[in-house]
């Protein structure tokens, strides 16, 4: 099929996709539209919970493999949204709807390049295509569920809005619960240990705090404040203030790393929520890189999380769109990134499996 052909069906596709309610957790709608995308293709599939998955016809064991992926939940639609987000319709030039950027415009463009390459022979890689699910809330049948039963996989492109500009490494992520401790009283009594007045030290510290190691592509880690809870009723001092902490980690740091350094110096209580979620890169020398550059994309580092973090290949974060408007109000895509983005994906394919 041709290439025209099949970015027509990858809008077609989209349309659906945006129509069909598919929170994480609740994408079984949409993982029934993708399995009747690949039966009108005749093109085998499996099924794994929400999560479909293909490979190349001439698959080959002796061969590494390229894995393809983008998922198809979405988050719920914000209070802000004026337009219906469930029904697709474009607009001067820009398809709208709630999933559109983030991230069908990729997956239908993967879709569609998959399709493009399922039948060709002789490629120096297997093509691994999987449409995930749970990405939005990193679930137990997300990708990282999903691992387990696929090949090993040797390179990764992982479809996001990148404006087809080549994210060569993103930030990890690790969340903390803080705890600042003082004594409970009574308001009206004197209390020189009040754990809220504990917190505005405590808060300075989080704010000018640095990390020694910088990332060339990454830059700093970034540690960021981003919840308080305390207090009970007016007369009453409570015992402890409660904080959330968001640490957005570049490569130079593991997440342990992280961990220890934080719970070591910081001037309360830290408990990490998780470690799982390491920052993810990929050699600017790597030949999917070297292809994507000789097309005149441009490489750069992304501070946000993707499904990037359960891979511990090297990976390419890759797509149409632009991730400032993932979970905006009215979402949406032009046409044209998703006709440049299955353009460009094809042809940074051909300058690397061919």
């Amino acid at each position: 099929m041709n290439q025209r052909t099949l970015t027509e069906k990858a809008l077609e596709l989209l349309k659906e996709l945006i129509s069909t309610p598919s929170f994480s957790k609740e994408e079984e709608g949409t993982a029934a539209a993708l399995e009747n995308w690949f039966k009108g293709l005749d093109i085998p599939f499996e099924r794994i919970h929400n999560n479909i998955f293909a490979k190349n016809k001439y698959w080959d064991d002796s061969k590494p493999t390229l894995l393809l992926n983008s998922h198809h939940d979405t988050v719920k639609p914000n209070q802000a949204y004026t337009k219906d987000p469930f029904l697709p319709h474009i607009e001067d030039g820009k398809l709208f709807g709630l999933g559109s950027n983030d991230a069908g415009g990729c997956l239908v463009s993967l879709l569609a390049t998959f399709a493009y390459f399922y039948h060709a022979e002789n490629l120096n890689h297997n093509i691994l295509m999987v449409a995930s699910a749970e990405e939005e809330n990193a679930g137990k049948n997300s990708l990282r569920g999903l691992l387990p039963s696929l090949p090993k996989i040797d390179v990764a492109i992982v479809g996001e809005p990148t404006l087809m500009q080549l994210a060569i490494a993103e930030k990890g992520l690790v969340v903390f619960d803080a705890v600042v401790k003082g004594t409970p009283s009574h308001a009206a009594h004197p209390n020189d240990n009040n754990a809220i007045y504990n917190t505005i030290e405590v808060l300075e510290w989080f704010k000018n705090y640095s990390f020694d190691r910088k990332s060339e592509v990454l830059g700093d880690v970034k540690m960021t404040v981003t919840q308080i809870n305390a207090g009970s009723q007016h007369n009453v001092v409570p015992s402890q203030v409660d904080l959330v902490v968001d640490v957005r980690v570049n490569d130079k740091y593991t997440n342990q790393e992280i961990a220890d350094l934080l719970k070591r110096e910081a001037p309360c209580e830290l408990k990490e929520r998780s470690l799982r979620l390491n920052s993810s890169s990929i050699d600017k020398d790597h030949p999917l890189v070297k292809s994507g550059i000789a097309l005149g994309r441009k490489t750069y580092g992304s501070p946000t999380l993707s499904d990037q973090a359960a891979l511990s290949c090297q990976s390419l974060k890759l797509g149409p769109g632009d991730s400032t408007r993932s979970h905006s109000a009215d979402e949406f895509i032009y046409v044209s990134e998703i006709e440049e983005g299955i353009d460009l994906y094809i042809k940074i394919l051909e300058g690397f499996i061919k």
